[in-house]
């Protein structure tokens, strides 16, 4: 019987690490596939211990024994895939960075194995600020930081109706690490609200910002804009229609830039039940809402002196289609607005989780250098006050 469980291992092993190279199906946990993507070059020690098991029993039937053998290799080999496919995109990273946005002093390397094991970063002292009746943003001040600094605002994701300021908290603090400050902003969620008030919400939050940013020690003319996912898009179209030029850039992870094509390309029982999502957050479907879907599609608002952009999906995103990304990384470069797309093949949603994985690494190294090409100060400007 051991044989047929070491069998059975190598056959999960093998349908997780399939996760890497095909879409989860929407009735599966999709986190196992940030499991398989972004962890899995430690899971390929699994495989591995199983084929050695399988290989050291005696009596054995030599085709059991092979075909454990056999799909144990393959599992390894699509655990380890992200790796080969992160060294792949690191060989370009830096010059397609460099083209977009400028040179940087950034002297690491964009994705190394020997970065796969690493520590944590000290937290930073979070201070809680209410910006609006009801509404708290979370402010990282980095300790060691002289004068004032610029401040990324983050916007969380999780589908309009969910998710709060302390999501991905580490992430934060290792921004503040770089010597960034962070707010951290919350917004009204639905079904409570519709669109616009999580626009309206991080509009409030930039102007509390600008409000007080000498008690804050920070620059109110360099600010920079960070979403996932639903935040994304909540991020993306405050910072196409502000026509702010404080605002210096936005970053966007795995972010629906189109509710329009979002809707028509949806279906009911998808992985997220995404239709409802976008009716109870737009107040209806297009075909009642149409005014709500326009105005909450960032690809609308694209215009020739919109902000700098960095975007990263995941492939293999089965939550918000790549597509999305695709489509504004289009537009934007048809409008010749700096921008830059890092697709990674392998990943799926919240694929920063582990910032010491494929993912974390390339999607670190890619934001530490469009922070630092964008919130230059220009030379007439005088940070140290």
């Amino acid at each position: 019987m051991f044989r047929w469980f070491l069998f059975s291992s190598a056959g999960l092993c093998f349908a997780l690490g399939l996760l890497t190279l095909v879409r989860a199906p929407d009735w599966a946990e999709w986190r196992l596939a940030v499991l398989a993507g972004e962890y899995g070059y430690a899971l390929a020690a699994l495989p591995f211990f199983v084929a050695i098991l399988a290989a050291s029993i005696r009596g054995m039937h030599p085709g059991v024994t092979l075909a454990t053998l056999l799909i144990c290799a393959l599992a390894i080999g699509l655990f380890l895939r992200p790796l080969i496919e992160a060294a792949r995109i690191a060989q370009h990273l830096p010059a397609q960075l460099a083209s977009s946005f400028g040179r940087v002093p950034l002297t690491r390397e964009p994705f190394a194995v020997s970065a796969l094991v690493g520590s944590g970063v000290p937290p930073v002292p979070i201070v809680t600020r209410e910006f609006a009746p009801g509404l708290a943003l979370g402010y990282y001040r980095p300790a060691a930081a002289a004068g004032l600094v610029p401040c990324v605002i983050v916007v969380h994701g999780g589908g309009w109706d969910s998710g709060d300021r302390m999501q991905l908290a580490s992430f934060n603090h290792w921004l503040a690490s770089l010597g960034y400050a962070v707010a951290a902003i919350s917004y009204r969620l639905a079904p409570a609200q519709t669109w616009p008030a999580p626009r309206d919400d991080a509009l409030a939050a930039i102007a509390y910002l600008k409000a007080n940013a000498a008690t804050l020690s920070l620059d109110p003319k360099r600010l920079v804009l960070l979403g996932r996912s639903a935040g994304g898009q909540i991020a993306e179209v405050v910072a196409y229609t502000a026509r702010d030029p404080a605002l210096r850039g936005l970053v966007a992870l795995y972010s629906p830039s189109d509710l329009n094509f979002g809707y028509a390309n949806a279906w009911e029982d998808d992985a997220l039940k995404s239709p409802t999502l976008m009716r109870q957050y737009l107040g209806g479907p297009p075909a009642t809402a149409q005014a709500a879907y326009d105005s909450a599609s960032a690809l609308n608002h694209v215009a020739a002196d919109a902000p700098p952009t960095l975007q990263l999906h995941g492939r293999l995103d089965g939550l918000v289609w790549h597509r999305h990304s695709e489509r504004l990384e289009g537009r934007l470069n048809e409008l010749k607005v700096k921008n830059v797309f890092v697709s990674l093949p392998w990943a799926t949603h919240a694929f920063e989780v582990n910032r010491h994985g494929p993912g974390g690494q390339l999607t670190t190294y890619a934001i530490e250098w469009f922070l630092a090409a964008v919130t230059r100060p220009a030379p007439a400007e005088d940070t140290t006050r």
